[in-house]
């Protein structure tokens, strides 16, 4: 945070107080005031004061001091004004809340966090991202990985807390409050980070969240960004990865984009278009026919790479039996499993499925 804005805020002021009114840092130095012989001195009992105080306002030594909004604890800065009463409590509500409006808009302008989250979200205008990059020394060509984290309770701040400690390096690493639920990370990564990188930063965050604070929550993981206007989009590939895990891998806690294969395809269908692939799929009979025991036969067939032989012996039951479960099958279904293109058909349907019972559909 500049001083020269604080100093220009309060100098504005002077001429409406009769009061000495400044603000100190966290370390009690007065980095901007209407008494300029005060600026540079350093009072560590003020800053004691005000890391102690319970109220709105601290005193110390004939002054009084007040916290500006800020993101750290201890404080980042306070107004204050020499003189104490209610005159001066005036005083320093007024200075306080012009200082925090100074403040606020310089935050907006030139903290990289805040940058980093108008990018990902869709609030700053493409041409305006490589000015204020500029403005803040920000690499516009480097390797970035972008994390949705999810946690299964809403407003849960020791969650953001957690995962600041995890990636303390401000100036390269992200942690944003997105909602009330969603945080998103970006990390800078190493040269010649890969998918598997990104998966092993995305445990990390898991096992932290489960080990200490007993968290259940999900990650989605975008692609490996390697430009800044790429942030926006690895951050909507980690919002899909959740979207179309929560379909179609409901026992995965962290979902990378790039493994979610023909489920990504089917989650951007219209659902209309979805039903008349069903209904064309099983015109002999709907995919309701087929009770639990059957589907659950069909889904240990396709998990074992339709070898007939493997999934029996899974199953526990002869090589016949299998044989005849199959071909039953194919008399309700038109469909013979054993066929590739059939297979392929019959697993794209179910996924369909599922996916229209995800939308309240009854396909």
């Amino acid at each position: 945070m500049s001083s020269r804005i604080f100093q220009s805020v309060i100098l504005q002021m002077k001429d409406c107080t009769k009061l000495p009114l400044g603000v100190v840092d966290a370390e009690g130095t007065v980095v901007a005031c209407t008494e300029l012989s005060l600026v540079g001195q350093r009072w560590p009992q003020a800053a004691e004061a005000i890391n102690r105080h319970e109220g709105t306002y601290a005193v110390s030594d004939g002054k009084l001091f007040r916290t500006l909004a800020g993101r750290s604890n201890p404080y980042d800065y306070a107004a204050f004004v020499v003189g104490e009463g209610d005159v001066a409590q005036s005083y320093c509500a007024l200075a306080a809340v012009a200082l925090n409006g100074a403040k606020s808009f310089y935050e907006e302008k030139h903290d990289r966090a805040t940058f980093v989250k108008n990018i990902i979200t869709d609030n700053i205008m493409l041409g305006d991202v490589y000015i204020r990059a500029r403005e803040l020394h920000f690499p516009t060509e480097a390797s970035w990985g972008v994390f949705l984290v999810r946690p299964s309770v809403e407003g849960n701040p020791a969650a953001m807390d957690a995962i600041l400690g995890l990636f303390p390096d401000r100036q390269n690493d992200f942690v944003l409050s997105i909602t009330e639920t969603d945080i998103a990370v970006v990390k800078t990564l190493e040269p010649g980070a890969d998918a598997k990188t990104l998966y092993g930063l995305a445990t990390e965050i898991l096992e932290l969240l489960q080990d200490e604070l007993h968290l259940k929550c999900v990650i989605g993981v975008g692609t490996i960004a390697t430009h800044l206007r790429d942030l926006a989009r690895a951050y909507k590939e980690a919002g899909v990865a959740i979207e179309v895990g929560k379909v179609f891998n409901t026992e995965m806690s962290v979902i990378n984009y790039e493994n979610l294969g023909i489920g990504r395809l089917i989650y951007q269908l219209p659902t209309t278009l979805c039903e008349m692939f069903l209904q064309e799929v099983f015109k002999k009979n709907p995919i309701d026919s087929l009770d639990q025991e059957t589907l659950f036969t069909i889904n240990k067939f396709f998990e074992n790479n339709l070898n007939v032989s493997e999934t029996a012996r899974k199953l526990f039951v002869h090589r016949n039996t299998l044989v005849y479960r199959l071909e039953k099958i194919k008399k309700l279904t038109g469909l013979d499993l054993r066929e590739f293109d059939d297979a392929i058909t019959f697993k794209v349907a179910l996924m369909v499925k599922k996916y229209l019972v995800s939308r309240g559909i009854d396909g």
